[in-house]
């Protein structure tokens, strides 16, 4: 947890003045109860009513010094919590942006949501309370029983019984329900996870009319949720109720012993009401306190959680003195495998390919085939578990992440635009480009009619992309990574919802590029890697065949039987 508060240092002034201040403000509400028992016993008793008019004042004034430390300790105390979990949530997602892709796989998206929204809420909570209420409801209960003692020792000794009594009440609680709440947390995780397979995946529930089973799982999943949730608020609801016996049985004995020592003559009729009065407040804080404790306890689990995030060592090493290649090739593949965090088997399995500057390498198989797998290896998304990736003759684990990735442009399968306008989005490729780059990306990536359906580079395009087609939101992703003028370009499966004459001139325009990128095509279209220098063929993880578009239709069945899939007719003829 030391690393989880370090995050707190810059706030060390409001951790002191917030406790201090509610400090202060219970000291002037320990003395209440003596001054209403002054009043009673020489105001009243004595019928002076200036002395009366005097304490009333000063209980007035009390009052309003006791809310002004009270609101400024309110400010303090929100302003720590609200600046520790901002400067927290900032670093854990620096942190969770620098995990490799297959960490990220591990754990879960749903899960690393759930810790930067719900648990970071919780901890802020959690943190705001305990500023305020950690030291001083502690004060203001063992202040009571310690002024009890200066007005009556004998009765204060029904304090001195009830707060272990509460005590054990209120940590036993807190001890209970701890694990329950970090049970309630994962299980939280689990829904997420169904809601957003759900939301992403709708089209899909609903043209396969699983809409009734997914509901019904969503069901089971709140049902699970709902369970560990009445479980464990049966256990934290029995502190309020068990508190309040405890204290009223206090009450009870207090009155009648202090009843006995004022007919006595032991005691004065003030004196009593002092007790009962400190007794109220034990009572009140006490239960502040417990509440204070259930929040603290889900605030503990919750700030686990998020240091456990924190923990995660993964992070893309730099490897000093690995064995270079051959600096005239701009990409080779020597023997890679790649085996996912979990699988069974390899998704690639010794793959070899030597790919020069300006070269267009198609890439193609039937799904499952490990294409993506393959370009995902470049700009090292995931590490090769055996063999060697090299960009310009250096393996990619001994070069700088973000050297490296400077130097490639990657177009994945799923096109994802942001919300706001085109020219925003072009620039997420180079934030200096010109508009006259801009406009060069635009033309090769065949998507001015896109640009100029929109306004311009102006354009508004909204979350996702929504207001796009398709096609549209392919051509400007292209665009996007057109624009940062890469030196190996990777098209992972984005020109599949591009017409025919469409993708034609898109790979036209690609020849034509000045800096004469890379360039990996990745399809399922033999129409689209039919003019590429070299064509790798993969078929479950392995190489089928490799070479140009005529000599796979001699030598690779695999790929034949693609191409003849696809144009029946010519090769009938």
């Amino acid at each position: 947890m030391s690393e989880l508060f370090s995050h707190l240092k810059a706030y060390r002034k409001e951790c002191v003045l917030g406790p201090l201040l509610k400090l202060a403000e219970a000291a002037l509400e320990l003395f209440v109860p003596m001054i209403v028992a002054s009043v009673i016993d020489r105001g009243i008793g004595l019928g002076d009513r200036g002395y009366i008019l005097r304490m009333s004042l000063v209980l007035v004034a009390l009052g309003l010094l006791g809310l002004i430390f009270s609101v400024t300790a309110q400010y303090f105390s929100a302003r720590a919590a609200v600046g520790f979990v901002t400067r927290l949530r900032h670093a854990l997602y620096a942190h969770i942006q620098g995990f490799p892709y297959a960490t990220l796989d591990r754990i879960g998206i749903p899960t690393l949501i759930t810790r930067m929204s719900s648990d970071m809420n919780q901890v802020q909570t959690g943190l705001n309370l305990t500023l305020r209420l950690l030291l001083r409801s502690p004060f203001v209960v063992f202040g009571a029983m310690i002024m009890a003692f200066t007005i009556d020792s004998t009765a204060a000794l029904w304090f001195v019984a009830a707060i272990p009594l509460l005590a054990l009440v209120v940590f036993g609680v807190m001890l209970l329900t701890m694990p329950m709440y970090r049970g309630v947390q994962e299980q939280l995780d689990r829904v997420l996870g169904t809601t957003r397979e759900n939301l992403n995946g709708v089209r899909v529930l609903r043209a396969f009319r699983k809409e009734a089973a997914e509901q019904q799982r969503f069901e089971e999943q709140n049902r699970l949720l709902t369970a560990l949730q009445q479980r464990v608020g049966r256990v934290s609801a029995l502190m309020n109720p068990v508190t309040y016996v405890i204290v009223n049985l206090a009450v009870v004995a207090l009155i009648r012993t202090g009843a006995l020592r004022v007919n006595a003559g032991l005691l004065t009729q003030g004196a009593v009401v002092a007790l009962y009065n400190y007794m109220s407040q034990i009572l009140v804080e006490l239960i502040k306190l417990a509440n204070l404790i259930i929040n603290v306890t889900k605030s503990l689990a919750c700030a686990k959680r998020i240091q456990s995030v924190l923990e995660i060592q993964d992070r893309e090493q730099i490897t000093e003195g690995l064995p270079g290649g051959d600096p005239a090739l701009r990409v080779e593949l020597d023997r890679v495998s790649l085996r996912y965090p979990g699988a069974a088997g390899d998704a690639l399995e010794s793959v070899s390919l030597r790919a020069e500057a300006g070269q267009l390498i198609g890439v193609i198989g039937g799904t499952g085939s490990g294409k993506s797998s393959l370009v995902n290896l470049i700009p090292r998304f995931y590490e090769a578990t055996e063999g060697r990736v090299l960009v310009d003759g250096v393996d990619v684990r001994g070069m700088d992440p973000r050297v490296l990735r400077r130097k490639i442009a990657v177009v994945p399968q799923k096109a994802t635009l942001f919300q706001g306008s085109i020219r925003e989005n072009l620039l997420w490729g180079e934030e200096e480009a010109s508009d006259e780059l801009l406009t060069r990306a635009v033309q090769a990536a065949q998507a001015e009619e896109v640009v100029a359906a929109k306004g311009g580079l102006e354009g508004e395009i909204e979350q996702f992309g929504r207001n796009l087609s398709g096609g549209q939101r392919q051509r400007l992703t292209i665009a996007r990574a057109l624009v940062r003028q890469p030196e190996i370009l990777i098209l992972d499966d984005s020109s599949s919802a591009l017409d025919f004459a469409t993708d034609a001139a898109l790979r036209k325009a690609l020849g034509q590029l000045p800096q004469r990128p890379t360039i990996f095509l990745v399809s399922q279209r033999t129409t689209a890697v039919r003019g590429a220098d070299q064509i790798l063929v993969l078929e479950e993880g392995r190489v089928a065949g490799q070479g140009t578009h005529e000599e796979l239709l001699e030598s690779c069945p695999v790929y034949r039987e693609i191409h003849q899939s696809q144009f029946r007719k010519e090769a009938a003829q």
